[in-house]
């Protein structure tokens, strides 16, 4: 009889032992849901009093945006590098009076700051003081014939905008130049050192009207005695890209 008892309270312990183990596992479980639902409230409250976030929460879900990549065409602009332009303006022929002078240039854009020109102008000098008292010419009309023909290093060294009116803006360039050529006058051709500086504006991509100032520079020996003479020209001129 009491070896019965023994074995029915032995059963009666093995079968209640797994209930009490689920019942713990789910008042755990239920431990744990309660635990998250206080912390997701409190990350709210504190998002809503402007609190910065608890760095132990659990990061947000990132969402992936789905956004369909667009094909562009890619225009191709043709670089404008090659600069022909046309000038009229005044030359002060040193003794020989201030002449109207006609010129052309090519200008090659090495880079966005720097260009090579070559130029070639075309003026007539006038007569001296001497001429004009004495009745006596010096020179013939084919020696009063000024061309200079020279070849350029310049440098935009302020670009900028011009401003027309209150809604219009176009590009703008300041710029100096100088090189070496040569100039013939008086029946000679004489070595010419040439330097000067302009402004441009730029109203389209291929166009530009400039104002220059560039001076002159030769030994002449036309008056009788060698002397470094420098023959100012003022001009304003238009040039196109392509």
């Amino acid at each position: 009889m009491e070896t019965g008892t023994r074995v029915l309270l032995m059963t009666t312990a093995f079968l209640t032992l797994p209930g009490c183990a689920s019942v713990s596992s789910w008042y755990h479980h239920r431990e744990d849901v309660r635990e998250a639902e206080e912390e997701a409230r409190r990350q709210e409250a504190a998002q809503n009093n402007g609190l910065p976030p608890d760095d132990n929460a659990a990061p947000p879900r990132v969402i992936e945006p789905e956004v369909e990549r667009q094909h562009r065409r890619i225009p191709r602009i043709k670089a404008s590098d090659l600069e022909f332009g046309l000038n009229y303006g005044a030359l002060s022929i040193e003794d020989f009076g201030v002449n109207p002078v006609y010129s052309a240039n090519l200008a090659f854009h090495v880079t966005e700051d720097f260009f090579l020109r070559a130029e070639v102008g075309r003026s007539n000098g006038g007569t001296t003081s001497f001429e004009a008292i004495s009745k006596i010419p010096l020179l013939s009309n084919a020696q009063r014939r000024f061309t200079y023909y020279d070849l350029s290093l310049g440098y935009n060294f302020l670009p900028g905008e011009a401003f027309l009116g209150k809604g219009t803006a176009i590009t703008s360039d300041f710029y100096l130049t100088g090189g070496i050529g040569g100039t013939d006058f008086g029946g000679n051709t004489n070595f010419t050192v040439n330097f000067g500086g302009g402004y441009q504006v730029l109203p389209s991509d291929w166009l530009a009207v400039h104002i220059e100032v560039q001076d002159h520079v030769f030994q002449s020996t036309l008056l009788g005695t060698s002397k470094l003479t420098n023959n100012l020209e003022a001009r304003i001129g238009t040039s196109v890209y392509f």
